[in-house]
């Protein structure tokens, strides 16, 4: 164990994992069909830190997201901080990860997913319908949602801010999102007003 370990303290256990196995867009729509939903997916426009992409996991999971997109690159990757900082959530929610993420929302417009900007100056999110087949693209810290990425959106919505301060953290505006959608999905199958 002490030459596997190479010097590190392993106190009397070493696991290996094999790297990250990410999907394509169609692994995260085999998702919401093997489910019987229509397509609930986040689009991530260039989260650079790793805490955030590891919170908006774990609230994707616990929000019933079939699947995540993130670019290749301007974009951290599922690495290690990710995986502890999801929980376990980065081994249940599939992750596509695409050269271009515009090229992308076109494709899930082409497959009648509406496409939502989490971003400042939007309409307000909770008096948004974001019921049915959805994907919400979520901003940079700080940069927020790139300008042509948020041209190619169906829209743009935001969480009302009552503070002093004008923004949240990425992972805490997307945590809020996710379950706005969620709550629309289920006034949708009450058919109450959302």
């Amino acid at each position: 164990m002490d030459r596997s370990a190479e010097g590190a303290n392993h106190q009397g256990c070493i696991g290996y994992a094999v790297d990250f196995s990410y999907t394509d867009l169609d692994g995260i729509f085999a998702v919401a069909e093997k489910r019987g939903e229509k397509p609930f997916i986040v689009v991530l426009d260039g989260i650079e830190d790793p805490h955030n992409f590891g919170s908006i996991l774990r609230s994707c999971e616990c929000g019933g997201v079939h699947g995540v997109v993130i670019g290749k690159n301007r974009q951290v990757p599922v690495n290690d901080t990710v995986i502890k900082v999801a929980e376990g959530a980065a081994e249940y929610v599939a992750v596509a990860r695409v050269v271009n993420i515009n090229d992308a929302i076109r494709e899930l417009k082409t497959r009648n997913v509406w496409v939502y900007a989490l971003d400042m100056g939007g309409s307000d999110m909770y008096k948004t319908d974001l019921s049915g087949a959805t994907a919400l693209v979520v901003g940079a810290e700080g940069a927020g949602v790139s300008t042509l990425t948020e041209k190619l959106c169906d829209g743009v919505v935001s969480v009302p801010m009552f503070g002093k301060i004008n923004s949240l953290n990425a992972g805490v505006a997307a945590s809020l999102a996710i379950y706005r959608k969620v709550e629309c999905d289920r006034a949708e199958r009450a058919g109450t007003v959302k």
